[in-house]
């Protein structure tokens, strides 16, 4: 949708061709909560996006600030410098931009406080470099977008899979669905990737991964991947990597839209996180859950049944996010450690209680608990450690969830240049293709930033759809 707005601001006639049917459309952003990743030097760059905060939330909250050599090195750590640069540079310098921009075609933001804050000492913090959130989260999104499409005069076609692209002499011209031909002057792909393709991810991500649930659409089967790689266009990326979560462990094999992003649990930075052998297996307080979530999904799948479970105790209740509360959770509690062990699905329940004896006994506790920074309240002499935010598992309700992985997306893709042109195998542009979103590779490698995907998908969309009006001229 980014891509059609900007076309269109740029002089092109825009017709959108959408797989999925109308209630469906939208991609991976219909199911997402909304998180969008951007630069802001203060509360002051926040208002631009979100003019209705009151001067008492100002008061109250300190929102901080999120560099671009934060940005930067966020995205260079986890991806473990891989990322390309020029790719980064151009995500990162743009992001506030492409927000404001979005804001003036009649996007609302407001700000992550239910996920992204917690009250301390009487002020509500923001943490992790994410503060910024559609409104409506993925469905108002979706639907924001959608509305400025149509007073655009851009015309949507609900049920057009593509299946080929048209060329002559090389040169893009048009798209073939299994019952129309629509000739055009450009394309702009921003269909997804593969993560929808139970075969693909076997075949890319490796054994096992055709086991794990996928948090969105159905509809992202790698089509547009498919179509660009026939007529020349070069792969690129990290093709056995994905971003893939904790997921409720009852959840459908597709995402449910009546529950959304509800089936995600994320709040186990603070208790742990058990195999049904009862074993510990990452360190839950690595960093900040935006950093680590996008893989712990794949962890989950490695151990047994592809399942494991989230445990906490009292303590953590005003902590666990509001996806813990939905009906659906796979969720149960007891009074005792033995009793939670009992009502744990299949987990070998003496392993279990010697686990968390052991994990309690470990606990620094001369360092203070904050779940705003990373506080440093780490375990010794247990493996694996964990490095923040450890805390006894030891005051009764004890609760535990059981997960299994989720993918979001997957991360190899095609080769695209800095301003969203796909290039050939020799790197060269091919005339009159575009492409953004989660089909692009380049950017991610091993793990991914939270809030990163949507900001992706509206700066290379941004650029695309202005690169492919300019080919009409």
């Amino acid at each position: 949708m980014c891509a059609a707005l900007s076309a269109r601001e740029h002089g092109a006639e825009v017709l959108v061709l959408e797989r999925a049917p109308e209630p469906l459309a939208g991609g991976n952003s219909r199911f997402t909560a909304g998180a969008m990743r951007t630069v802001y030097r203060s509360v002051d760059d926040l208002m631009t996006l979100m003019p209705e905060l009151t001067k008492a939330e100002r008061a109250r909250t300190d929102f901080g600030a999120y560099t671009a050599e934060q940005f930067y090195d966020d995205l260079g750590r986890v991806t473990q410098y891989r990322c390309d640069p020029e790719l980064a540079q151009a995500l990162v310098e743009r992001s506030f931009d492409t927000l404001q921009w979005m804001r003036g075609k009649g996007v609302r933001f407001l700000p992550l406080y239910g996920r992204q804050s917690f009250e301390v000492d009487g002020r509500v913090r923001f943490w992790g470099g994410l503060t910024v959130e559609a409104w409506g989260g993925g469905p108002g999104l979706v639907e924001a977008l959608t509305r400025a499409c149509t007073q655009a005069g851009i015309a949507i076609q609900y049920g057009a899979q593509g299946t080929e692209l048209m060329t002559e002499r090389g040169e893009v011209r048009g798209v073939r669905t299994p019952t129309e031909e629509y000739a055009a002057s450009a394309v702009v792909l921003a269909c997804g990737g593969f993560e929808s393709n139970a075969a693909w991810r076997a075949r890319h991500l490796g054994p096992g991964w055709d086991l794990a649930r996928v948090r969105g659409t159905r509809f992202n089967t790698g089509d547009g991947i498919r179509m660009a790689t026939r007529i020349g266009a070069a792969v690129r990326g990290h093709w056995s990597g994905c971003h893939a979560v904790q997921w409720d462990a009852n959840a459908p094999e597709y995402g449910d839209l009546s529950v959304g992003d509800g089936f995600q649990k994320h709040s186990y930075p603070f208790g742990i996180l058990v195999n049904r052998d009862g074993k510990r297996f990452v360190d839950e307080g690595a960093d900040f859950r935006n950093y680590t979530y996008a893989i712990y999904g794949g962890e989950v799948l490695k151990q047994p049944g592809q399942v494991a479970w989230q445990v906490f105790d009292t303590k953590c209740d005003g902590l666990l996010r509001d996806e813990y509360r939905i009906r659906e959770v796979s969720r149960t509690q007891a009074d005792t450690l033995a009793g939670l062990a009992e009502r744990m699905e299949g987990i070998d329940a003496r392993a279990f209680l010697a686990t968390v004896a052991e994990f309690n006994a470990a606990i620094d506790s001369t360092v203070a608990f904050d779940p705003t920074v990373k506080d440093g309240r780490c375990t010794h002499g247990v493996i694996p450690a964990k490095s923040n935010w450890a805390r006894s598992i030891s005051e009764p309700p004890f609760t535990a969830y059981q997960v299994t992985c989720g993918v979001t997306f997957t991360f190899g893709g095609l080769h695209v240049d800095a301003t969203a042109r796909v290039l050939d195998q020799a790197g060269e542009p091919i005339s009159g293709l575009y492409a953004a979103g989660e089909l692009v590779g380049g950017l991610f490698y091993h793990n991914y930033p939270g809030g990163t995907g949507l900001t992706s998908g509206a700066v290379f969309g941004r650029l695309a759809g202005k690169g492919a009006a300019e080919c009409e001229r």
